[in-house]
């Protein structure tokens, strides 16, 4: 077994990289999937999530890993799972290069806003220089958002693939966050759960 490596990573805070690692590790376990999510932001949101699920068999398991030990732990893991997904913290971190070093694919969560947008240029030369394939999400938009096909056009400038799921601005998300759980099994026939859905399968169509 060799596990295929989802890194969310996002210079930007605040651009729902968590709660987007969170909900694919449920989305890809709920598969029949061995998945393990990896920490390395030292917020350790992801694992005090995860403290809050009850035992499951479908459930994923969690490492919390920072500094030099992340490309070892990751290379390790990869023996005994299907998907690693780590969670990376913002700014351009030695351990987010790391993780996006480490990755087959980086996704990176982009809100539509001239912020995000802006922010999002590091972690596109981050992955670039590390010659890693990546995939921009739009995440939080807002219904009817014509600002979200205005920063698809500047993200496809930058010459990197957007997802073509986009995720909602849905309440659902943080909502099965608190109850420690992913949207798929907290609520398995919403729009968020399906939309979640849908990206799980792009992102595993990209990794082959």
């Amino acid at each position: 077994m060799s596990a295929q490596v989802i890194t969310i990573a996002q210079q930007k805070g605040g651009a729902g990289k968590t709660t987007l690692a969170a909900h694919l590790a449920v989305a890809l376990a709920g598969l029949k999937k061995k998945v393990v999510a990896v920490d390395i932001d030292p917020q350790g949101s992801l694992s005090n999530w995860f403290e809050m699920r009850d035992e499951g068999a479908d459930n994923p398991e969690i490492r919390t890993v920072t500094g030099w030990r992340v490309s070892t732990e990751v290379d390790r893991l990869r023996r005994d799972f299907d998907y690693v997904v780590i969670d990376s913290p913002p700014h351009a971190e030695t351990d987010a290069k790391t993780a996006i070093r480490v990755a087959d694919i980086v996704v990176i969560p982009v809100q539509p806003s001239p912020m995000d947008l802006w922010a999002t240029s590091a972690t596109v030369h981050a992955a670039a220089s590390e010659k890693t394939d990546a995939l921009v999400v739009l995440n939080r938009v807002p219904p009817r958002a014509n600002l979200a096909d205005l920063i698809t056009g500047k993200v496809k400038e930058l010459g990197l693939p957007v997802a073509k799921t986009t995720l909602g601005n849905r309440v659902a998300l943080a909502a099965a966050m608190m109850e420690g759980k992913g949207i798929t099994e907290h609520r398995s026939s919403s729009t968020a759960a399906k939309e979640i859905k849908a990206l799980v399968k792009e992102i595993q169509k990209r990794l082959g």
